[in-house]
């Protein structure tokens, strides 16, 4: 993302003006429900999981994001449930602070609706992450309801996302789905393969391995019935090389 207007604001100030410290401390509320906690530890960890060789993102879940020095007395800054940064370092963080992060602001955000927060996410949260944060994919989904909504920024507007056959939406920023399975937000690849989380992989791994080896049982059970079948009509097996 560009330097919004706020950090260009922030550039053209006079050299005297004090700047919050740069290790501001997360403050963001508790989450309303343990749904909604692992719905976005889900997300963040499939991601990571999927990204483990990329040193180049940085994705978070209920993390403050301060975009505004002159605001924080107002609390005015904002946690979304699950963003992702592009081009950026991957690496602990205390919070998101965009003014120590080169100005660059979340490509895509997720919001987990409540009933607290749908009227938020929907109106106030979608205009701010429009207007001033400018990230391209901002999608919301409600785990009660399923309801699942997501918009691309074009021209500075969002513009609703077309659903695929399957019911999942594209992320240009990610390269990826976002899609509902088995009643939680999940990522798919752009041929739709679910991406897993890392116990998912260590299952899969685990049942591949047991097939195989099921499979190399059942040849070796074939075979020993041939050579004793070879006995039977008085034919060595060595013979029939």
């Amino acid at each position: 993302m560009t330097i919004a207007p706020e950090l260009e604001a922030i550039q053209q100030a006079n050299e005297d003006v004090i700047l919050p410290p740069s290790d501001l401390l997360s403050d963001e509320p508790p989450l309303e429900t343990e749904l909604h906690l692992r719905q976005i530890i889900l997300l963040l960890k499939c991601l990571e999981w999927l990204w483990r060789d990329r040193s180049d993102f940085y994705a978070a879940g209920n993390l403050s994001i301060y975009y505004s020095p002159k605001k924080i007395k107002n609390r005015d800054f904002r946690g979304p449930d699950f963003f992702v940064v592009l081009d950026t370092e991957r690496k602990l963080r205390k919070s998101w602070t965009v003014w120590q992060e080169d100005g660059k602001y979340p490509h895509v955000i997720v919001e987990i609706l409540s009933d607290s927060t749908a009227e938020t996410d929907r109106g106030e949260k979608k205009k701010l992450y429009q207007d001033i944060f400018r990230t391209p994919d901002y999608f919301w989904f409600d785990p009660y309801t399923l309801e699942f909504t997501g918009f691309h920024l074009v021209d500075g507007k969002y513009q609703p996302l077309q659903a695929n056959p399957q019911g999942q939406l594209w992320s240009q920023q990610l390269g990826l789905y976002l899609g509902i399975h088995q009643g939680l937000l999940r990522f798919f690849t752009a041929d739709g393969e679910l991406v897993p989380t890392p116990e998912e992989t260590a299952i899969q791994e685990a049942q591949q391995k047991e097939i195989e080896r099921q499979q190399k049982e059942i040849a070796q059970q074939k075979l020993e019935k041939l050579a004793a079948k070879l006995r039977e009509l008085d034919i060595e097996p060595d013979e029939l090389e």
